[in-house]
């Protein structure tokens, strides 16, 4: 790996060969910038009671600060962070075609804010201290599940994902959507140091998906392969929300306050 230095900021640390700077932010100032990044509220078709369009601020030192915390209704909720937008997520609202009650089953469409295909994604974050939610850094198509193959509709690649403090879950790749098509590759999975920022990467190109954990490969899927841009996700949730009963566990209500740290994140494209 190689050092990409971003001046008054952490370098990244780089595959081998010449890279340039696509896309970053690096949180400075005391603002979130919404010309960058949205608030993920709703998921397939529903809104998530999960989260919260307040649970993110910036601390002055370069970095966004996700927390759990606490709603109006006294339940943990945390936020999610897009640049773009999944088409399924968005409630439906009851339309009309022509005469007849037929109903166009997708919601508001939302013109992305950046999408991005083959590269390298990196993001410096110090991972939740406590247990009872669950934090991640992954990307998205727009319309994954739209067709069978991924070459057309995108997928999904989980970069990091951390379900406990310390541990990071292997690295996926989804197609088909999240019904009955949903098809998932896997690699990977490690310990950290929970109180450390660590540098999470993705090479994606046309051999696949290599995963990077502080510039050490962390295994490749060389399957699933797309070129179709995805949109860049930070997320937070309450664990508990996803069960049977839809109800958070007891660790969120008891740790509501712990936070999540985002130094950086940046996209590169490969210099020919």
């Amino acid at each position: 790996m190689k050092r990409y230095e971003i001046d008054n900021h952490e370098p990244s640390l780089l595959p081998e060969g010449e890279w340039k700077l696509a896309w970053s932010d690096e949180f400075d100032g005391m603002e979130l910038d919404t010309s960058k990044w949205a608030y993920r509220l709703s998921m397939m078709g529903k809104r998530h009671p999960a989260w919260t369009n307040k649970g993110v601020h910036l601390d002055g030192n370069s970095n966004a600060v996700f927390t759990l915390m606490e709603n109006s209704n006294g339940n943990p909720v945390s936020s999610q962070l897009q640049t773009g937008y999944n088409f399924m997520d968005e409630p439906v609202e009851q339309t009309t075609f022509g005469k007849d009650y037929l109903q166009w089953n997708i919601g508001k469409l939302h013109k992305n804010k950046y999408t991005h295909g083959y590269g390298y994604f990196e993001c410096r974050c110090r991972l939740q201290q406590k247990t009872g939610w669950w934090s991640a850094f992954w990307i998205q198509s727009p319309v994954i599940g739209a067709s069978l193959e991924p070459g057309d509709t995108g997928v999904e690649v989980d970069i990091m994902e951390s379900f406990k403090p310390g541990y990071v879950e292997p690295h996926n790749v989804f197609t088909g959507g999240y019904g009955v098509d949903m098809e998932r590759s896997y690699v990977g999975g490690t310990d950290v140091d929970e109180t450390e920022f660590h540098r999470f990467g993705l090479l994606w190109d046309e051999t696949g998906y290599t995963f990077y954990i502080d510039g050490r490969e962390d295994g490749k899927i060389a399957d699933k392969l797309t070129a179709r841009p995805d949109f860049i996700l930070i997320s937070t949730e309450p664990l508990g929300y996803r069960n049977e009963n839809h109800k958070p566990i007891k660790e969120a209500f008891e740790n509501l306050g712990d936070t999540f740290l985002v130094d950086y994140v940046r996209v590169f494209d490969k210099v020919k």
